[in-house]
C-alpha cells in the first residue's frame, strides 16, 4: 500500500455515513485527547496527593534517593514522547478521510462538531493502541510475536509445500489484524495477505505505521507508565523502546533486491461476519489465520461459518489464542453497556453470545464442518508483558489447525 492511496477498503463509503463518521472522529478525537487525560491521571493527579503528604513526608520522598517529583517530570515527557506518536496517527488519519472540513493545504484538523466527542472508552483505547507498539513494532516485542506467529507460519509452509511448485502464491486472511505486523510478515514470506479490522483505533495507527513512517526508529514509545504499580526499579517503570523496529516498504524493497519473492498486503476496515460473508469471498481463501482472535466473537458459531464460507476447500483454519471472551458479562445488541454506560453495540452483525471452554471450542469446530490436522495447548503466551514487572500475567493459549474438506456435503 503506497503512501497517498486509499488505503482501506471501505473507508470512502464509511466516512460518508453519520454514526461511521461518528466513531472515526471519536477515535481521531481520542489520541488528540491522550496527551491530556494521561497528564492528569497519572501526574496531576500524583503531585496533588504529594503535596498533601505532611510536610516532612513530602519533602523526605522529594530528596535523593526517592526523587518523587523527578520522576513526575520524567513520566510527564514520557506521555509527550507517546502523544507525539498520537498526534501523528491523527494528521494522517485525516488527510487519509480528506473530510470537507478540512481546507486543502491547511494542517488537518478535526471538525469542530468533533472535537471533544471521545469518550472515557475512546481514550482508553487510544492509550492501549499506543501500547501495542511495544508488541507488534518494537524489537524488543518479537519474543511475543514469535510465539503466536510462529504456528502461523509453520502451517502456511506446511500447507505450501504439499502444492504444485507453480501454484499462485496463497491467499491469507487475518481478522483482527490490530496494528498490521503479521499481515506484513506475511507478505514478507510470499503471501497475499489481507488483514481485516473493525477497531478504527487499530485501523488509524497501523495505516500510519505501514505506509507513513519514515525510517526505523521515528517514534520512541513508554508503554510502562501509565500505572505506578508493581515496578521492580525506576528505571523500568521509565522504559522507553525505538518502534518501528523496520520500515516496511523499505524492508520489501531490500527483500526484493535480493531476489526474495515477496507477496501482497492490503487491510480491510470492515464487520468481518458481514464482509467475508459476500458472495465474491466464497472459496476466496487458502488460509484463515485468527491470532487471538476467536475469542472476540459473540457468537463463535457465526465466526467459524463465515471462515468455513471464505475458504477454499482443502484451505486452513489457523488459530492461536487464549480463551478471554470479549463479551462475557456484556451481552452485545443492547444487553450490555460500556464503560461509559452506553449501549456498545459497534461491529456486532446480530444480538446474541455465549462462552465455551476449549474443549467446547474443538467440539464446535468439528461440528461446523472441519477437520482437526493438529492442536497444542498450554503454550504461555505473554500479551503486552513487562518483563520486568512484579507482576506477571501469561495466557496458556491453545493453538490448532483445521482444515475445510476437499468435498463437503
Amino acid at each position: 500500500m503506497e503512501e497517498g492511496e486509499q488505503q482501506w477498503k471501505g473507508v470512502k463509503s464509511a466516512i460518508e455515513d453519520p454514526e461511521e463518521a461518528r466513531v472515526i472522529y471519536c477515535a481521531l478525537d481520542s489520541f488528540v485527547q491522550y496527551a491530556r487525560i494521561a497528564h492528569f491521571n497519572c501526574t496531576h493527579l500524583r503531585r496533588q496527593s504529594f503535596y498533601a503528604l505532611p510536610e516532612a513526608h513530602w519533602k523526605m520522598l522529594a530528596a535523593p534517593p526517592f526523587n518523587y517529583l523527578d520522576t513526575l517530570d520524567k513520566v510527564d515527557n514520557a506521555i509527550e514522547s507517546n502523544a507525539e506518536l498520537a498526534r501523528a496517527i491523527v494528521r494522517v488519519g485525516l488527510v487519509n478521510f480528506q473530510p470537507q472540513d478540512v481546507t486543502q493545504g491547511s494542517e488537518p484538523t478535526i471538525p469542530p462538531r468533533w472535537r471533544g466527542c471521545a469518550k472515557r472508552l475512546d481514550i482508553d483505547k487510544a492509550r492501549s493502541t499506543l501500547r501495542q507498539f511495544y508488541r507488534d513494532w518494537s524489537a524488543e516485542g518479537k519474543s511475543e510475536r514469535e510465539i503466536c506467529f510462529g504456528p502461523v507460519f509453520r502451517a502456511l509452509e506446511a500447507q505450501k509445500e504439499s502444492r504444485p511448485k507453480d501454484a499462485s502464491p496463497m491467499r491469507v486472511l487475518v481478522p483482527g489484524a490490530g496494528l498490521g505486523r503479521l499481515v506484513f510478515e506475511l507478505c514478507a514470506k510470499g503471501y497475499v495477505a489481507e488483514g481485516n479490522e473493525i477497531s478504527y483505533h487499530q485501523l488509524l495507527a497501523s495505516s500510519y505505521i505501514l505506509n507513513c513512517v519514515e525510517k526505523p526508529g521515528q517514534h520512541t514509545i513508554y508503554p510502562w507508565i501509565h500505572t505506578f504499580s508493581n515496578h521492580s526499579t525506576r528505571d523500568n517503570h521509565l522504559r522507553k523502546y525505538a518502534i518501528p523496529d523496520v520500515h516496511c516498504a523499505n524492508e520489501l524493497t531490500r527483500l526484493e533486491e535480493e531476489g526474495v519473492a515477496i507477496g501482497e498486503m492490503s487491510m480491510t476496515a470492515a464487520d468481518f461476519l458481514c464482509l467475508y460473508a459476500e458472495d465474491y469471498q466464497a472459496e476466496a481463501w487458502d488460509a484463515v489465520a485468527c491470532v487471538f482472535f476467536l475469542d472476540t466473537a459473540p457468537n463463535l458459531i457465526r465466526y467459524l461459518e463465515t471462515i468455513f464460507y471464505c475458504l477454499k476447500p482443502g484451505g486452513l483454519l489457523i488459530n492461536h489464542g487464549p480463551l478471554l471472551w470479549h463479551f462475557e458479562n456484556n451481552a452485545p445488541a443492547g444487553h450490555g453497556h460500556d464503560d461509559d454506560g452506553d449501549y456498545d453495540t459497534t461491529g456486532i452483525a446480530d444480538p446474541g453470545s455465549f462462552e465455551l471452554s476449549d474443549d467446547e471450542v474443538m467440539a464446535l469446530v468439528t461440528k461446523v464442518g472441519f477437520e482437526i490436522v493438529s492442536r497444542e495447548t498450554g503454550i504461555e503466551s505473554p500479551y503486552l508483558l513487562d518483563q520486568e514487572s512484579m507482576l506477571q500475567t501469561v495466557y496458556k493459549a491453545s493453538s490448532w489447525v483445521a482444515r475445510k474438506p476437499h468435498t463437503t456435503a
